[in-house]
C-alpha cells in the first residue's frame, strides 16, 4: 500500500495509531482470525475488539469475509497488506519532475519460457495451462496475470526523456512472487532483471502465495493456485540499482543506456540460477495491489 501526506492517507495513519491495533495486526500476520479469538488474543470484549476492527478495515489494512464457523457464521478478519510506502513531496524548490509509463502484463514484444506456464486475462484462461503455445495468442495482449517456471518475458518500453532533460532515477514496480506447482509460500527464486540487456540483479522472492484470496483476484480465480505477490521497487541510480531498500549490485543509470528511444526490460529465471522457482507475474485485476508494471524516469532540467 502506498500512502502520501495527503489526508486520504488519514483514515490508515489514525488506524496505526493504536498499540491495540499494531497488537491485533500482528496477530493477523500469523494466520486469519474471528472477532472472538482477536479479542482473546488482545485481552479486551469482542464489542470493543469490533470497533477496532471497523478502523482497521475502513483503513484497508484488513478486510473482512463471513464465513462458516464452529457456531455458525462468523466474521473472520484477514490481513490486507504485506507493506506500507509514504511518498513525501519534493521539497518546493526541487526541478525534479518525471515521465511515467504503465504497461499491461500481456504486452510482452519477446519470451522464451518452460511449463508450469501461463496466462490470465480478468476473464478467462489464456488457451490451456503449461502450453507455452498460448503465450502467442491473439488475446494475450489483455493478460493480467503471467507465470512460468524458467525462461524469460521481455516488455519493449517507450523512453520520453528530451535532450533538456537530465536523468536522476529509474523506477520499476510490480507485483511479483514465485511460480509453485499449485501454491507454496516456502518456494525461493531467484528471479533477474535486465534493462537493455544489461543485469540489473537478482531478488530472490521467497514463495508462491495462496494462504488467502488476493484483494483484486476475480471470483473465479482457482482458489488453489496463486492468489498474489508482493509488490516491490527497483530503483536504478547513480549509485548503483537497488530493489526496495537493498543494493543488488553496482549498476548505475549511467550504464543501462538510459537516453535510449525505447527499452528493452527483461525478467527471467536463469538456467544456473541456484533457486529455479519461476515467477508469476501480477497485473491490474489479480493479487493486492491493482497495477501493472510501472516505470517512472525522474529526471531534472537543465538551468
Amino acid at each position: 500500500m502506498i500512502l502520501d501526506i495527503s489526508t486520504k492517507s488519514l483514515p490508515v495513519y489514525e488506524a496505526l495509531a493504536s498499540e491495540v491495533r499494531l497488537s491485533m495486526i500482528k496477530h493477523l500476520t500469523l494466520q486469519p482470525m474471528n472477532v472472538r479469538e482477536l479479542a482473546n488474543a488482545v485481552g479486551l470484549s469482542s464489542a470493543i475488539m469490533t470497533m477496532h476492527i471497523k478502523k482497521l478495515e475502513k483503513s484497508g489494512i484488513i478486510r473482512t469475509e463471513m464465513t462458516p464457523g464452529k457456531a455458525g457464521i462468523q466474521k473472520l478478519c484477514i490481513l490486507n497488506v504485506d507493506r506500507l510506502e509514504v511518498n513525501f513531496p519534493l521539497y518546493e524548490g526541487s526541478t525534479n519532475e518525471y515521465h511515467q509509463t504503465e504497461l499491461s502484463v500481456g504486452h510482452y514484444t519477446d519470451f522464451l519460457v518452460e511449463p508450469t506456464c501461463g496466462l490470465a486475462t480478468i476473464e478467462n484462461i489464456v488457451g490451456e495451462f503449461d502450453e507455452p503455445r498460448y503465450l502467442l495468442a491473439p488475446e494475450r495482449v489483455n493478460a493480467k496475470i503471467l507465470w512460468f517456471s524458467k525462461g524469460y518475458i521481455e516488455y519493449k518500453v517507450p523512453n520520453f526523456l528530451l535532450s533538456s532533460q537530465i536523468p536522476k532515477e529509474l523506477e520499476i514496480s510490480m507485483e511479483i512472487s514465485s511460480e509453485a506447482p499449485f501454491t507454496n509460500e516456502n518456494w525461493p527464486s531467484d528471479i533477474a532483471f535486465f534493462l537493455n540487456n544489461v543485469k540489473l540483479g537478482t531478488w530472490t522472492s521467497p514463495g508462491d502465495y495462496g494462504d488467502r484470496l488476493g484483494k483484486y483476484t476475480p471470483d473465479w480465480w482457482p482458489k488453489v493456485i496463486n492468489q498474489y505477490g508482493l509488490l516491490k521497487y527497483i530503483r536504478i541510480t547513480k549509485n548503483g540499482t537497488y530493489i526496495d531498500s537493498n543494493k543488488i549490485s553496482e549498476t548505475t543509470i549511467d550504464e543501462v543506456f538510459i537516453r535510449e528511444k525505447q527499452w528493452t526490460f527483461r525478467i527471467a529465471v536463469l538456467d544456473d540460477a541456484e533457486h529455479i522457482g519461476g515467477v508469476t507475474i501480477f497485473g491490474t485485476g489479480f493479487g493486492n495491489y491493482n497495477q501493472d508494471i510501472l516505470f517512472r524516469l525522474l529526471y531534472t532540467k537543465e538551468v
